[in-house]
């Protein structure tokens, strides 16, 4: 479905976002006939005009766009992309929409959707140019997180922000929830009669949501100082992730409803005692410059946490993530309770390799897991662990995978809230922070390449983490498979 003329005015249109995901993925939404009619304004502190911004774009297509055909629609995409200085202030960009929306020729008033690709202390400046230009009555906003540092910054920030824009027009954009993956789980869950009966408490034992990273900060140490793992990606994007696997069954497919049950989730969730988490720092860390010395930013956070109501009361939820680590991935795994008791002699292999798993991988080439105990053939009564995977990649529907900015900038041009968090969602997530933000446990080293501090496996005893798996992922195109 393809959305009414949009003008999308980018701030940041020349940072590293914009060019590696932003402009990519607007071309593919103008090339897929999702949005096309289409106009982008850029502007950013950078000194560029409306010719050496195509050619930003251009550089940046050719680099981040991929071999998927959308660059034969370049010539056109061009045309549509428009500059607006810094240094003309809010007079200088409400002209240059404006003027983009005029040579559109189009005959609707199309939606105006402003995308905040900038820093966090940058933001309200944003919001109140919007203001000046006149440009924020009856448009949106898209939002970056960090969505505040606790609840008292975070309620300043959504008090600020709502005396401009209504809540209705703020979309804080979270891009794990835009992944294909992500949103199977809704489908998943709520489309098969095999799931849902046994999506709580009396058949799940625990719930693992594990997020490694390989990558360093050695780009961002400034901005991670004041910031944290925990900061930086629990509450803007584990939480999140969490919700969709526990809330309850909305009432209808539709934004207000999901977004209701996921906020239910959250007023449901115990706080977070600094006893069931883990922080850590990876060695090396405090050698990157902007860092202090005696740093006591957490790199990696591992986390028990709790939601209190009937489907989930007890069940553990173990989060995990991290920079450095052995490798990236990102992870939901359901592990299924065990029989309550076994009827197969000792030695044939039953519990030697765990509970059952239901596993999501929400990395870009989305997969599912499903592990169990199988006979192995021959005489006697030995049990392997076996498996069935689905591999989105293995379907003829992968041509039409959106990557998750694409589907969160198209979701926002729409209107639709689904994947978006709201301003009462954050602000609960910052309350039940507050006795870890207030009494945080101490820092652990933890070397380059590796799972996290020791110390993760006393928080998870007498279980154990998925990540490093038992096995790997089959290779669907794999000879011999």
């Amino acid at each position: 479905m393809s959305t009414k003329p949009t003008t999308v005015v980018l701030f940041g249109a020349s940072g590293d976002l914009a060019r590696r995901k932003l402009l990519p993925g607007l071309l593919h939404l103008v090339q897929s006939c999702l949005m096309p009619d289409l106009r982008v304004v850029g502007t950013s502190l950078d000194d560029h005009d409306r010719d050496s911004f195509v050619e930003l774009a251009h550089q940046a297509i050719v680099e981040f766009a991929g071999t998927d055909g959308d660059i034969e629609g370049w010539p056109e995409f061009a045309k549509m992309l428009h500059w607006a200085p810094a240094s003309e202030g809010a007079a200088g960009l409400r002209r240059v929409v404006e003027e983009a929306e005029a040579e559109a020729g189009w005959d609707e008033r199309p939606t105006r959707l402003h995308y905040l690709s900038v820093p966090p202390k940058a933001a309200l400046a944003v919001v109140a140019q919007l203001d000046e230009a006149g440009l924020a009555e009856g448009s949106r906003i898209v939002m970056e997180k960090p969505f505040g540092v606790d609840l008292a910054s975070a309620k300043a920030l959504n008090h600020e922000i709502h005396q401009v824009f209504d809540e209705s027009q703020v979309f804080r954009i979270d891009h794990f929830l835009g992944k294909e993956a992500a949103q199977n789980i809704l489908a998943f869950r709520f489309a098969n009669g095999l799931f849902e009966p046994i999506w709580h408490r009396n058949h799940i034992d625990h719930v693992q949501i594990d997020v490694p990273e390989s990558l360093g900060l050695e780009q961002r140490a400034s901005f991670y100082e004041g910031t944290g793992a925990y900061r930086d990606m629990v509450v803007t994007h584990l939480f999140q992730v969490m919700a969709f696997t526990a809330m309850e069954p909305p009432t209808a497919l539709e934004p207000a409803a999901i977004s209701e049950e996921k906020n239910k989730v959250f007023r449901s969730m115990t706080p977070i005692e600094p006893h069931d988490v883990v922080r850590g720092q990876y060695v090396g860390y405090r050698d990157i410059d902007g860092v202090a010395a005696d740093s006591q930013t957490e790199t990696f956070i591992a986390l028990k946490c709790f939601i209190d109501n009937w489907r989930w009361a007890g069940v553990p939820f173990y989060l995990r993530t991290g920079k450095r680590m052995a490798q990236g991935a990102r992870i939901i795994s359901i592990a299924f309770k065990e029989p309550p008791r076994s009827m197969f002699p000792p030695g044939s292999g039953v519990g030697d390799h765990g509970p059952d798993h239901l596993t999501f991988d929400l990395a870009d080439q989305a997969k599912m897991s499903l592990s169990f105990y199988g006979k192995r053939p021959g005489p006697g009564m030995r049990l392997d662990k076996l498996s069935m995977q689905f591999a989105m990649h293995d379907t003829g529907w992968a041509g039409a995978v959106l990557e998750a900015y694409e589907r969160l900038i198209y979701d926002a041009a729409r209107g639709d809230r689904t994947l978006f968090t709201s301003a009462d969602g954050i602000e609960r997530l910052w309350e039940v922070s507050a006795p870890l933000l207030d009494n945080p446990p101490i820092v652990r080293p933890y070397a380059t390449g590796t799972w996290g501090p020791n110390q993760i496996h006393q928080l998870i005893a007498p279980f154990a983490w998925r990540l490093p798996f038992e096995r790997q992922w089959r290779d669907p195109n794999a000879v011999g498979v």
